[in-house]
């Protein structure tokens, strides 16, 4: 087998908007879409990310755990300009921090079982034994 994708749930209210949010600020494209569900890959990239409309009411606790993670050299910076687009368009955004060195936002009336994590490069140098 081969890996694919990776599925996340988003509150059909804000599908949109965090559609909008991977495609315009992290350069997203849109590879396929139905009427429940989106897949989106990010140029350079070898795996896609789809995600669905959940109607779910409860959200995870724990959902911090769960991540659609990036690198960056600016990871809180970064995620502060996703935060303060996700406000312009009226979806409250928190930062959150892992460590001094990654860092997570949440949208809690949009995600329904992941965050958005941001962390320095270094981090994700690991080594691979042969």
């Amino acid at each position: 087998m081969r890996f694919n994708h990776v599925a996340n749930r988003l509150n059909p209210t804000h599908f949109e908007t965090v559609v909008a949010l991977f495609t315009t600020q992290l350069g997203f494209t849109v590879l396929r879409r139905t009427e429940r569900a989106i897949w989106l890959r990010q140029p350079g990239a070898n795996i896609d990310l789809q995600f669905s409309r959940s109607e779910t009411a409860g959200r995870d606790v724990d959902k911090q755990r769960s991540q659609v993670s990036f690198l960056s050299e600016t990871p809180r910076e970064d995620l502060k300009a996703l935060a303060a687009w996700a406000a312009g368009r009226g979806l409250a955004a928190t930062i959150g921090a892992y460590s001094g060195r990654e860092f997570y936002l949440d949208a809690p009336d949009a995600f329904v079982d992941f965050v958005i994590e941001a962390m320095r490069p270094e981090l994700a140098d690991y080594p691979l034994d042969e």
